[in-house]
């Protein structure tokens, strides 16, 4: 009797034997080598017992490619994505048809050989050596999945698919060796059901549920025999007998199943006869399939949960890790997308700028306290085609994430983070500076977070109109949206203060780069996005509090699994008390600001314009309670234009100003979101005023006082400074 290794296995001779008996013979005409009988033995006879036992003894099966659904907060269906258009069903839910007919066609004797059909192969052999050539296969059913595997696990690697499917004897041993073990340990109804899981069926159809909706629109436990026949007929070669380019072919070979589901008894020649004598009754669904499915203008949103899934470490620590989950997929990802705001977002970002206007919209919403993604709109329409205005570019978000190169200049929105500054530092909101429009500083005279000059140069910032020159505090500095108020401001409570209350609430540039902390700071001249800007101002709302935003809720796998998601993290930026005079403050915009298009008259509400240089971009970003909202408006394409003596949505404008288009739009979107029966207040709190500010030019003989000292009493137009004692360095003005 022959002795057995101490590990269990086969002694050398039994090994020889097996493999003599078995790969000597398979070796070259398995799976479709099929040489003539004396060139496979002897190609075969190069083979060795040391090199079967070098294939690994498991066959690691991997997970199949599948689709994965993104839903919206309420489980509604945004897009379906996948890198193979695949969902796996068990058995029970295909066809009894179709698992006769694939069995039929591809190893009548699979349910009575093992891995190998000798039969098959002493068959191939004598025919191939008849023809001189290859003219006849021997790959049983098991062989053909085990390539499979081999083909799904190269994925969509050129060279790796190449090394799968290779026509060599090496190949073919251990596809062999392996198919021997999967008999042993799958079983003959397993072996099918993953073989009509993982089999391409041609037109982006991977596994027979996917291929049924594609070709009938149905599920595989619905296919007629016709039906079934026809689809086991593509797996020989999915592209010679596509039904949607060659009706006439394909219904050749459906009859070639049919006929030889009858040969082997599996239906009657009657049956067979009456189904070829019926016509391919194809119902084709087109594939649908990426972010440019997505429903309701939900394509950015969509992109951004991709490239979130691509690029947070939560979802594997590299770069592959995370490419292989997405393309794994089988995921269903339920976001944070509330079907209400992003309905309210796409009415308004296509309400007052049109798709082929020469300026972009974009609007993005997010909740205040959880840092929940409730929309993103875009005024041109989500999509790869820019002779229809559609564009992937995502106007709402960092580079990184798909959006433009750097941002975009945010203007005055910055205002309220010099503000936040100020108060936190104890400077009182009744801080009130006499200022003509136009002033003279040195850059010299600001501080960075090293220390160092803020800059060389001497700068003279100037408000919008030369009417805008006057006694202002705080309040009435952010309702008129003052520049010369705020650099003075900026100076007072410390730039490296100010660039860190911006970088507390989340402000960063849409390139990724360090803030350039100089004093043009405060009045926005540093790009940032939409969805930066509406999460910064979502800490106001939340009283201080910032988190960062996120567009995720769960995923849960194929298997049912639930994994890790990005969490929202919030932490201070401000005191409440803080926060609660900035939204008083803020309240002015909208009521009698430069806001007032965009207030809401039926809730509390809080928001601030912005206009940059030559007009180039157009802010309204603005909050209640329960949602922040930012609106940018701009040239999205090339360098960028100034808007004035410009037409968009069909309305002429002089000049575009933060508050005559992007508010307006703003409006539109928080009406079309918000409850009108859920109307939280803000935290009312007492804002001390300085006495008396005025909004224009002091009256009296001798004009405004020297810009940026307070008021000193005795004086024509004079007012008493809030905070007694405060003094400006010397040689700060000209």
């Amino acid at each position: 009797m022959a002795k057995k290794r101490s590990g269990g296995g086969l002694t050398g001779t039994q090994q020889a034997a097996k493999f003599l008996g078995v790969s000597v013979l398979a070796g070259a005409v398995l799976a479709g080598i099929a040489l003539p009988a004396a060139g496979a033995l002897g190609l075969a006879a190069k083979g060795t017992v040391e090199g079967f036992d070098e294939i690994p003894s498991n066959l690691k099966t991997p997970p199949l490619s599948q689709r994965t659904k993104i839903l919206d907060s309420e489980g509604g269906l945004i897009a379906t994505v996948y890198s193979r258009d695949r969902t796996v069903v068990p058995i029970e839910k295909m066809s009894p048809y179709m698992q006769k007919a694939i069995v039929a066609i591809e190893d009548g004797r699979f349910y009575e050989h093992g891995a190998i059909d000798l039969k098959g192969v002493l068959r191939a052999i004598n025919r191939n050596a008849q023809s001189g050539g290859v003219s006849e296969g021997a790959s049983t059913l098991t062989q053909q999945y085990v390539k499979n595997v081999f083909v799904e696990e190269a994925g969509d690697d050129p060279e790796k698919v190449a090394q799968a499917t290779q026509q060599t004897i090496g190949r073919k041993v251990r596809e062999l060796k392996f198919a021997i073990q999967v008999e042993e340990e799958l079983g003959k109804k397993k072996i099918l059901e993953n073989y009509l899981n993982i089999t391409f069926f041609g037109q982006q159809a991977y596994g027979i549920e996917a291929a049924s909706q594609r070709y009938f629109s149905k599920h595989a436990a619905d296919l007629t025999l016709g039906e079934a026949a026809m689809m086991a007929g593509l797996v020989q070669s999915p592209s010679r007998y596509d039904p949607i380019n060659d009706i006439e072919e394909a219904t050749k070979r459906r009859n070639v199943v049919l006929q030889r589901m009858a040969d082997v008894k599996d239906i009657s020649q009657a049956e067979a006869d009456e189904a070829k004598a019926a016509p391919l009754k194809l119902k084709v669904k087109t594939p649908k399939n990426g972010c440019i499915t997505a429903v309701d203008g939900a394509g950015f949103f969509c992109d951004y949960v991709r490239k979130t899934i691509l690029s947070d470490p939560v979802f594997g620590k590299t770069s592959e890790e995370r490419q292989k989950l997405w393309n794994l997929g089988g995921l269903t990802v339920r976001t944070t997308l509330s079907p209400r705001a992003q309905a309210a977002a796409n009415e308004a970002a296509i309400a007052k700028v049109n798709k082929d206007d020469p300026v972009a919209t974009s609007v993005v919403q997010v909740q205040p306290g959880t840092g929940k993604i409730l929309s993103m709109g875009q005024s041109r329409p989500y999509g790869l085609d820019p002779k229809k205005n559609e564009t992937t570019l995502n106007l709402a978000v960092s580079n990184r994430m798909g959006g433009s190169t750097y941002g975009f200049q945010v203007g005055s929105t910055f205002k309220p983070f010099t503000a936040a500054a100020a108060l936190e530092k104890g400077i009182s909101p009744a801080q009130s500076y006499t200022t003509p429009w136009k002033i003279k500083v040195n850059e010299n005279t600001f501080r960075d977070c090293t220390g160092a000059p803020g800059g060389n140069r001497e700068w003279e910032p100037e408000n919008e109109l030369e009417s805008e020159a006057g006694s202002w505090d705080m309040t009435s500095a952010l309702s008129k949206s003052i520049n010369t108020y705020f650099v003075l401001l900026e100076q007072q409570a410390g730039l490296c203060e100010t660039a860190q209350m911006a970088q507390k609430l989340g402000y960063a540039r849409g390139d990724g780069k360090p803030l350039d902390v100089t004093p043009a700071l405060t009045l926005g001249s540093q790009v940032s996005t939409p969805l930066a800007m509406a999460s910064a101002y979502a800490a106001f709302a939340n009283r201080g509090l910032y988190c960062t935003p996120v567009a995720i809720e769960s995923i849960k796998a194929a298997n049912g699994d639930k994994l890790n998601v990005p969490q929202t993290k919030c932490t201070r930026a401000m005191s409440d008390r803080t926060a609660d005079t900035v939204n008083q403050m803020l309240k002015g915009v909208v009521e009698d600001g430069t806001g007032t298009k965009a207030g809401l008259s039926d809730r509390d509400n809080a928001g601030k314009t912005g206009t940059t240089n030559d007009r180039k971009d157009a802010w309204f970003v603005g909050y209640t309670p329960n949602l922040s909202t930012a609106v940018w408006v701009g040239d999205d394409v090339g360098e960028q234009k100034p808007m004035h003596d410009i037409t968009i949505g069909g309305q002429y404008y002089d000049k575009v100003c933060g508050g005559c288009l992007p508010g307006p739009i703003w409006r539109i979107a928080m009406t079309g979101a918000l409850d009108a029966g859920d109307t939280p207040s803000f935290t009312p709190v007492s804002v001390p005023r300085a006495e008396n500010p005025k909004d224009k030019e002091p009256e009296g003989d001798e004009g405004p006082n020297k810009p940026g000292k307070p008021n000193k009493p005795g004086k024509p137009g004079d007012r008493k400074p809030s905070i007694p004692g405060i003094t400006l360095p010397p040689g700060l003005f000209d």
